[in-house]
């Protein structure tokens, strides 16, 4: 039987690279799906696919930052069934140098990264703890263990010490309930974020897209990006309600 198998789960940022990735591999394990994100078009493209291969996915637009989204969001799921699973994978990144760095992008970053986990979780943790069943999987980064882990990243770096610290701070709320928090941290990612992120670089700094995503990998001690779907069978790792299960987990992967 799928690990997963009559589990409902709802993926944030769900319509592309490691949101979607988690999405799919999610429905290969049994789970029926939400998949939600700002881009309609982009989470019926990924539910289609998943709907496609036999599983179960519907899409449902949110943004994370607005707490009336986030409450639909949880009516639209809670009409497929109770959430057992919650990806918190939305996320925005900037790069430049702090003192490039506006005020505007500071807070975009902060409100997407932390804020949109804040209101999601709080969205669905008290029916997991009704229940007594639930996993909670907060998508982090490198950057939110060490500020050094990548070069002009000041903002992204501090939402993701703000996810982890969460992520923490749930897990000893909810040790014993049958819930469980953890959060997986990879480095830079083969995704549209990462090549934003190079391409902002080479705006900033003037340098060339080859010696921006160098630059990028060597500050977080990469020899490679890493693929979606390595950061999706972390995911799922920790997701399993069934397992060996392990909470206040900040997981690191790494391009070796």
């Amino acid at each position: 039987m799928p690990r997963f198998d009559g589990s409902l789960a709802v993926v944030t940022g769900g319509g592309s690279g490691i949101g979607a990735a988690v999405a799919a591999e999610l429905a290969r394990e049994g789970a029926a799906v939400v998949v939600t994100a700002r881009r309609t078009d982009r989470i019926e493209r990924v539910a289609t696919e998943i709907r496609g291969a036999g599983g179960q996915a519907w899409a449902v637009h949110c943004d994370v930052t607005d707490p009336g989204s986030v409450t639909d969001l949880a009516k639209s799921a809670a009409r497929h069934g109770s959430v057992d699973i919650l990806v918190n994978n939305a996320g925005v990144a900037h790069s430049a140098p702090l003192a490039k760095t506006s005020l505007e992008d500071w807070n975009r970053v902060l409100a997407v990264n932390a804020t949109g986990t804040f209101l999601c979780t709080r969205a669905f943790l008290s029916g997991m703890l009704e229940r007594k069943r639930g996993s909670i999987v907060n998508v982090a980064s490198v950057a939110g263990l060490e500020g050094g882990a990548g070069r002009y990243i000041a903002a992204y770096a501090a939402a993701k010490h703000a996810v982890i610290g969460l992520t923490r701070s749930i897990a000893a709320e909810v040790e014993g309930t049958g819930v469980t928090c953890n959060a997986v941290c990879p480095g830079f990612v083969d995704t549209e974020m990462t090549q934003e992120s190079v391409d902002r670089v080479v705006e900033k700094t003037g340098k060339s897209p080859t010696d921006a995503l160098q630059a990028l990998l060597a500050s977080a001690s990469q020899r490679r990006l890493i693929t979606a779907d390595e950061v999706a069978q972390a995911v799922l790792a920790l997701a399993d309600l069934n397992g060996k299960r392990v909470n206040g987990t900040a997981k690191e992967l790494h391009g070796v």
